[in-house]
């Protein structure tokens, strides 16, 4: 039971005036009963049964959550705190431990820890056991408590310091003069240190004789000397060290008075030293104060961060140092700061000792972050770190859980890296060191990456930098080969990964085997331009490398499939294009129809494409006429026929490609955008017409397969106000590019086609009609007889004419019924005036009246 009323007695829940105030409390099954009735004692058992109960309970949950998961930090603290409520000192132990391994205690987690062991404990033993929780300590944190602490407890429970032997006394003075370099700094808390140490000298300096006045005298001076190095730091104490010291030397017979001035009679080099260390004080005392008033963490940290930016200014490693611990001592998991302490030591420190530790920590308190972990690989290597080392280093990092696949992949290649150079360095393979350990390295990677990584550059840079080593180190061409086959097993779609195998092997000068490489590629399909790219390459190859045949071989290849590819993506811009474009057009159409007359299909169709369909049927007519110099009026209304027929396939052929068009437009208030950077978005043309306003749409036009911008687009606007003010800024600089700004009117030019088209029908009638008045009996005029026939055949057959609109009548269209042969025509006369074209209703009635 002494143990157990021990650690209830040791018990602290906020710091040391926790643990005095219950240092004398016992544990409460070893109270005194009270004097109280049997009523109430029954009464008590009952609740401390319940009580055990219940804390018994709460140790089987705490212990259940910690097997599930052991990285939970909050369940290890309350863990290890209802133990020591409990004084259950092996479990307790073991509960520390745990949590030790596997994360950094703070200072009071380790100053409850060595209070606990140094009261139950006792003997040598046991205060080595203490000696070496107190190194721990001081290593996770920077605490001058801790220190303090662990020098108390040196110099009472060590044997051969207590007694004051030359061990004992050399044994405390290093640790004094660690303790100093660790926290002697620290402004605001260092001056503790320095006075322990100047006490313990002094007490040394009691135990000489009197008549050993040379060891006397020399202890004086070691006293005094701690004195002008305590005076020369700046510290918060500075003034009252000052008076200390006048005083001390006052009582060893010195000449100094303690009422004289402030530097009468002391030394100039300390009252030199004296001065600087309090010009720096002032300096710091505001951001002290800062620090000391910052409540909230992010403001805290943020005036940590500006302390840290004014002693880099000064660049004295010493204190940077310990302010960057002082900050870490307060934000333990922030990456940020262990990022920026582990970068400065390494720029300044590269191979001490102290950057290896800074990592060590650092990766303890923030293991999430990979940059740490490739960092510590690194640090080691410089330092020449055992394989053993690194090799710890390594694996502790892949049971980490990073936010990123990038950072497992950065630590993979980092250790390949790092036993690369080491193999390439030694003359002679090292023990247990050989390529064998690189490629399982890769082999794992490429197992735990691939699924992440797949059709990445990434992943193909590592395959690359694999089949190197292979060859380079492993001297194994097979094994090289066997790393591009499995890339290609699970990246076989990458353009990249068939070129970048194809290119080591062309560097080796294996030009059979690239050439077969190409032959296993060429045919397959990569996105975008991949398909066609890889067959040019296979031309220019051969072109290069390989012999005529070969090269006819691969341009017999090759040839079709680039006209296959030609011809697929025609067909898949058709497909894209025509639905999005027809849904706007449908609806605008629509609109139009409503409001405009109908139209003959004819006036559609463009004048050249109709002109050339005309040429083409005439010329048939000639060449049949030729074979048949009589012909009769049945062949003719047959040409006529086909011409109409080719016509109205070349309308309708001209009526698809109009659908197709890829980009729907405003036919009122579009602008067209051309010489467009291909780096613009929407929302840079949109700010680019902000100073205009009233854009409505912006439709950037893209590459199918690329997905990339064409550098054209269309902006439509709410009115026209706002599109001629866009149209001002034509020639205004995107970007780099000079923008020119036009208006979108595909409608004119629809209309200007249909009045050529119109103009043409007349023309035509009107050569036709002339032709159709010769003398049919002569067979130079026969083929412009038919010709006629045709024309006119195919606009009585093509016209529909509704309601009085005569503005679409041919011009040599006849009443019905009427004939050449039933008006007689007097010889000689080869031209007769075109008659007045007839209304709709002026030919219905001529119908009703036949």
């Amino acid at each position: 039971m002494a143990d157990s009323e021990t650690l209830v007695a040791a018990q602290t829940s906020g710091g040391e005036e926790d643990a005095n105030r219950n240092e004398d409390q016992p544990m409460p099954d070893a109270q005194n009963p009270s004097d109280g009735s049997d009523s109430e004692s029954d009464s008590d058992s009952d609740s401390d049964s319940e009580d055990e109960a219940q804390v018994k309970e709460q140790i089987e949950a705490l212990e259940t959550a910690l097997y599930n998961n052991p990285s939970d930090y909050d369940s290890h603290v309350q863990y290890i705190k209802i133990l020591r409520k409990q004084g259950d000192l092996e479990k307790l132990r073991q509960a520390r431990e745990a949590m030790s391994s596997l994360f950094p205690l703070t200072p009071d987690m380790w100053q409850e820890w060595t209070k606990d062991e140094t009261t139950v404990s006792s003997g040598l033993e046991a205060f080595h056991a203490v000696e070496r929780l107190y190194e721990r300590g001081v290593s996770d944190y920077l605490s001058v408590a801790l220190w303090c602490a662990y020098l108390n407890f040196v110099q009472e429970y060590d044997p051969s310091v207590r007694e004051c032997s030359a061990a004992g006394i050399s044994k405390a003075r290093n640790l004094f003069e660690r303790a100093l370099t660790a926290a002697g700094l620290h402004v605001t808390e260092g001056c503790r240190i320095w006075e322990l140490y100047r006490e313990f000298e002094q007490a040394i300096f009691l135990t000489f004789v009197e008549t050993d006045s040379g060891a006397k005298e020399k202890q004086t001076q070691r006293i005094r000397n701690l004195f002008h190095r305590q005076l020369s730091v700046p510290l918060a104490d500075l003034k009252s060290t000052l008076l200390a010291y006048k005083a001390w030397e006052a009582d060893h017979e010195s000449s100094i008075d303690v009422n004289s001035e402030e530097f009468e009679g002391l030394p100039s080099h300390v009252v030199s030293a004296y001065q600087k260390a309090l010009e720096m004080l002032n300096a710091r005392s505001h951001l002290e104060e800062h620090i000391s008033k910052k409540d909230v963490d992010s403001e805290k940290l943020e005036e940590f961060m500006t302390y840290l930016k004014f002693e880099h200014s000064f660049g004295d490693p010493a204190r940077i140092q310990i302010l960057y611990e002082r900050a870490i001592a307060e934000f333990p998991v922030s990456s940020e700061l262990w990022l920026e302490y582990t970068k400065y030591l390494d720029k300044t420190f590269k191979t001490a000792r102290i950057v290896r530790d800074a990592y060590y920590r650092a990766t303890r308190n923030c293991p999430w972050v990979g940059e740490l972990w490739v960092r510590y690989l690194l640090s080691l290597e410089r330092s020449h770190g055992s394989k053993e080392e690194l090799s710890t280093v390594f694996e502790k990092s892949l049971l980490c859980t990073f936010s990123s696949i990038d950072e497992y992949l950065n630590i993979f290649l980092t250790r390949v890296d790092g036993l690369r150079r080491r193999i390439s360095a030694s003359s002679q393979v090292e023990d247990g060191l050989s390529y064998t350990a690189i490629r399982d390295i890769f082999q794992r990677a490429s197992d735990y990456l691939s699924p992440h990584l797949n059709n990445t550059d990434k992943l193909l840079n590592m395959h690359s930098y694999w089949a190197r080593l292979e060859l380079k180190l492993g001297k194994d061409l097979v094994a090289a080969r066997g790393v591009w086959e499995s890339l290609l097993k699970t990246s076989g779609s990458m353009l990249e990964a068939w070129q970048g195998y194809i290119a080591w092997e062309i560097e080796m000068d294996h030009i059979n085997e690239a050439r077969s490489l190409y032959k296993r590629c060429y045919s397959k399909r990569f996105p975008g331009t991949g398909s066609e790219d890889i067959c040019q390459s296979w031309v220019r190859f051969e072109r290069e490398y390989g012999s005529l045949e070969d090269f006819d071989i691969a341009v017999h290849k090759v040839t079709p499939r680039l006209q296959e590819l030609q011809l697929f993506r025609l067909q898949q811009e058709s497909k894209d294009t025509g639905p999005a474009i027809n849904e706007r057009e449908s609806s605008r159409k629509t609109t139009r129809e409503k409001r405009k007359p109908p139209s003959s299909s004819t006036h559609e169709q463009s004048p050249a494409k109709r002109s050339k369909n005309m040429a083409q049927d005439l010329k048939k007519t000639k060449e049949n006429d030729k074979g048949h110099p009589r012909h009769s009026a049945e062949a003719s209304e047959a040409a006529a026929l086909d011409v109409n027929k080719a016509e109205s396939a070349g309308l309708q052929e001209s009526k698809d490609k109009s659908s197709k068009r890829s980009v729907p437009f405003n036919d009122q208030c579009t602008a067209f955008v051309s010489n467009l950077s291909l780096q613009a978005t929407d929302d840079d043309l949109r700010n680019f017409f902000a100073d205009v306003g009233g854009v409505v749409a912006v439709r950037i036009l893209k590459d199918k397969f690329t997905k990339k911008s064409r550098g054209l687009a269309y902006v439509d606007f709410s009115d026209d106000a706002h599109l001629a003010a866009a149209v001002e800024k034509n020639k205004q600089i995107l970007l780099g590019k000079r923008l020119s700004i036009l208006k979108s009117d595909p409608q004119g030019r629809k209309k200007a086609a249909g009045r050529g088209t119109r103009s043409e029908h007349a023309n035509a009638g009107k050569r036709i009609n002339n032709a159709g008045k010769t003398d049919s009996q002569e067979t130079s005029k026969g083929q412009n007889e038919s010709q006629a026939q045709s024309s006119r055949s195919r606009h009585d057959e093509d016209v529909q004419l509704k309601g009085r609109n005569t503005f679409a009548v041919p011009r040599n269209v006849k009443p019905l019924g009427w004939s050449s042969r039933s008006k007689p025509q007097p010889e000689g006369d080869e031209e007769q005036e075109d008659e007045t074209p007839k209304s709709n209703d002026e030919f219905r009635k001529m119908f009703l009246k036949t």
